[in-house]
């Protein structure tokens, strides 16, 4: 059987080698298919990936991060809720501590409101942050608070470098020690971050902040897994202590990661590519019918041949898949011309989208974008090579070698 096959493939090349232009003419819907797939698949799997890079490179993919939900939805409409539990501090430092694997835990509230240097008000963010300040804050001058501190609830404020400039004071060391008014409390600066916000900053512990504070304005709180493996287990671990500790957990809190956001991405690029996908699909399409047509034209002008092959002794079956094979031989033939038109149009093209968008944007080539092309190259040459290989198939052979 192997040996038929082979010398059915081996008859296959001969006869499109004898009739070479009429065959590139016939499988050119396939070439501009295949290739318009292959440009739109690559195009679109360096979509992603650069996409997956930009998510990566802006935010922790080992965060996880835990918010209230002061919202009920009913009939489609956000109501806030009458009373919402939150995570103070106390609770803060027992999620942390239930943890089984390593990671940094960081609580956040934010707030803005004027404050008072001396005689100068500043406009500035406040925010409220447990011993360990959010990721990126880096005390360049003084120090940071501790968690002795913050269990006495020091009047302490960490300042970052816009601050300092609002108010007016020459440089980060003379900030130190320096006091704050807000809301009636006098604060000392402790420290300077050396961040590069354009805006105010203040932050000074959680403890600090009221339970009214809390609840109009919810905290954030941060776990940040020491390895990316971790973050399933604990984000588990979070929901189980939420719902061990708060009796509706489910719907006031909401536990997120950032590979969501990759999971977004990746559907929303999928369903894109499947759309293209059916788009150029019909370029493929046209191109199988082109198959069809020449192999009936082949089985017309060949019919005295298929008699004497029949006559002499070959069975339907064996017609049949001399056509098949020829059919799936010119369609991977136009898949192959099809798939190096596709790569090299899509390599001139990049760098016009790079000068254009001023973009680093590389398209990528994945081994799924292969598979795809090769499967299509079966599937058109089985789909419409079936229908001539048949018909020749039936031919009465006394008819056949008759015919003129």
């Amino acid at each position: 059987m192997l040996l038929k096959i082979l010398n059915s493939f081996a008859l296959a090349f001969t006869t499109i080698r004898a009739n070479l232009f009429h065959t590139l003419l016939s499988v050119l819907g396939i070439v501009i298919g295949v290739a318009a797939l292959v440009s739109i698949l690559s195009l679109i799997d360096g979509m992603e990936k650069f996409a997956r890079e930009q998510i990566a490179s802006t935010t922790s993919l080992n965060g996880i991060i835990v918010q209230n939900d002061p919202y009920n939805t009913i009939n489609g409409i956000r109501i806030r809720k009458d009373s919402i539990p939150v995570i103070g501090y106390d609770q803060f430092n027992r999620l942390g501590a239930s943890l089984t694997k390593p990671a940094k835990t960081y609580m956040r509230w934010t707030s803005s409101q004027e404050v008072m240097v001396d005689t100068i008000r500043v406009a500035a963010f406040l925010v409220a942050t447990s011993a360990t300040l959010e990721p990126g804050a880096v005390v360049a001058t003084g120090k940071g608070f501790t968690d002795e501190q913050l269990k006495n609830n020091e009047l302490l404020m960490i300042v970052n470098q816009a601050f300092v400039k609002e108010a007016r004071i020459s440089n980060a060391e003379n900030a130190l020690d320096r006091k704050i008014s807000v809301d009636g409390r006098h604060y000392k600066i402790t420290g300077v971050i050396s961040n590069e916000s354009v805006s105010p900053k203040i932050y000074f512990p959680v403890s600090l902040v009221t339970s009214a504070q809390l609840q109009s304005n919810t905290p954030e709180i941060l776990v940040e897994a020491e390895k990316t493996e971790d973050v399933t287990i604990l984000k588990e671990e979070i929901k189980e202590w939420l719902r061990s500790n708060y009796k509706n957990a489910n719907q006031d809190f909401k536990v997120i990661t950032n590979d969501f956001r990759i999971e977004q991405t990746t559907q929303a690029f999928l369903l894109f590519r499947i759309i293209m996908g059916l788009i150029v699909g019909i370029s493929v399409l046209v191109g199988g019918i082109g198959v069809m047509n020449v192999l009936l034209i082949s089985v017309t002008q060949r019919t005295i041949e298929i008699g004497i092959r029949k006559a002499a002794g070959a069975k339907r079956r064996d017609i049949v898949l001399l056509f098949l094979t020829e059919s799936i031989t010119v369609s991977v033939f136009g898949s192959l011309v099809g798939l190096v038109v596709g790569v090299a149009g899509t390599e001139a093209i990049i760098p016009i989208i790079n000068t254009i968008t001023k973009i680093p944007f590389q398209v990528a080539y994945t081994a799924n974008t292969f598979i795809v092309i090769s499967i299509i190259s079966v599937l058109v040459g089985v789909t419409f090579g079936t229908y001539p290989a048949i018909r020749a198939s039936r031919l009465d052979p006394v008819e056949a070698i008759r015919h003129e």
